[in-house]
């Protein structure tokens, strides 16, 4: 784990899983292409699954059967974790599924991907990204409730992160992804000092959802080292916004710093990736190794054009050993009454 003394010095970890933009150009390198015949595969799943139960969370991976699709996620389950650490599938077919059955069908994938995690202090399993109509000035916003301004590049709070596109706006939503790991191990090469920094624990804000009675943030390094696997946890909205609290501990310089290289050098473009959402689409992210931001959307509620995902964390099987900071949710008050959000963004 993170044992930062006054003479640690960081190392540089997986280059495996380092890639620059040039090695991503081709979008042929990170999309999968779902086949007619898994198409109707994952339609008679949900079939299958629907019959079994309405409740979501009473379908698990094996009332969910995919017998020749399911080795073909297990191959994009060990790519998440030990390759690129991201994936486009295209095809669900969105202009003839309703939205339960498109949830259900990215529940069931999410199913073989890993088990679940709760997403915020409501218990959702299954959560919402699209406009709340929230400020995002509003200390209790979250990156999932606000439209109008992009997001920086930060990664959530579990081993895989998984959107799908149930509808468009009317511009913007454009989404980012960057490779954390080739950002780790340039600021360890270039500046090893602000590296170090980041395997100190830094302070959180809890975005008002933290348990009765307790602070209004937490601690938690950004970079943390398991053997020889690299663990990210970067939210650097959040840390600065930790500064409102009275009690927090405070940023130090060489922290500051280095959040600001981390941001400035994501954002520069070199390990990046956009890509644009279609209906149907799902995106699945290695939250440890890589990066997620998006850029403004603009909504037409009106006219009915609101961009709504729906997500999952996810904890794979792939990973058998994490830091204590990262072990299961299911512990936390996040989990005491778990459920499946049915938003509806047209209403």
């Amino acid at each position: 784990m993170n044992a930062v003394t006054p003479e640690f010095r960081p190392e540089v970890l997986e280059t495996a899983c380092e890639w620059t933009a040039k090695d991503m150009a081709d979008p042929a390198a990170w999309t999968e292409h779902l086949s007619p015949a898994e198409v109707d595969e994952l339609e008679a799943a949900v079939a299958h699954a629907a019959a079994r139960s309405a409740d979501f969370m009473a379908i698990g991976k094996a009332d969910f059967p995919l017998p020749t699709l399911a080795p073909r996620l297990k191959a994009i389950e060990a790519e998440l974790i030990d390759g690129r650490g991201f994936v486009l599938i295209r095809g669900l077919p969105r202009e003839r599924w309703t939205n339960d059955q498109m949830c259900l069908a990215y529940w069931g994938i999410g199913m073989h991907l890993g088990k679940p995690w709760p997403q915020n202090a409501k218990g959702h399993l299954l959560g919402d990204v699209t406009d709340h109509g929230k400020a995002p000035g509003d200390p209790t916003s979250r990156g999932n409730e606000i439209g109008l301004v992009g997001l920086d590049f930060h990664c959530d709070g579990s081993d895989l992160v998984g959107l799908m596109c149930l509808q468009t706006g009317v511009s913007g939503g454009l989404s980012a992804v960057c490779n954390s790991v080739a950002l780790h191990n340039r600021l360890v090469r270039e500046r090893p000092d602000l590296a170090a920094e980041l395997y100190k624990p830094q302070p959180f804000d809890y975005r008002g959802e933290q348990a009765p009675g307790r602070p209004g943030w937490y601690l938690m390094p950004v970079f943390t080292r398991l053997n020889d696997r690299l663990f990210i946890r970067l939210i650097r909205p959040y840390i600065l916004a930790s500064q409102r609290h009275a009690d927090a501990p405070r940023l130090t310089e060489a922290a500051a710093e280095a959040l600001t290289w981390m941001q400035e050098t994501a954002e520069g473009g070199e390990y990046s990736v956009i890509m644009d959402f279609r209906p149907g689409d799902l995106q699945f992210i290695n939250n440890f190794h890589v990066l997620h931001g998006r850029t403004p959307y603009v909504d037409d509620r009106a006219a009915g054009k609101i961009r709504h995902l729906k997500r999952l964390w996810l904890e794979t099987e792939v990973l058998t050993e994490r830091p204590p900071q990262f072990v299961n949710r299911m512990g936390t008050h996040w989990a005491k009454k778990l459920s499946i959000s049915r938003m509806d963004a047209q209403a």
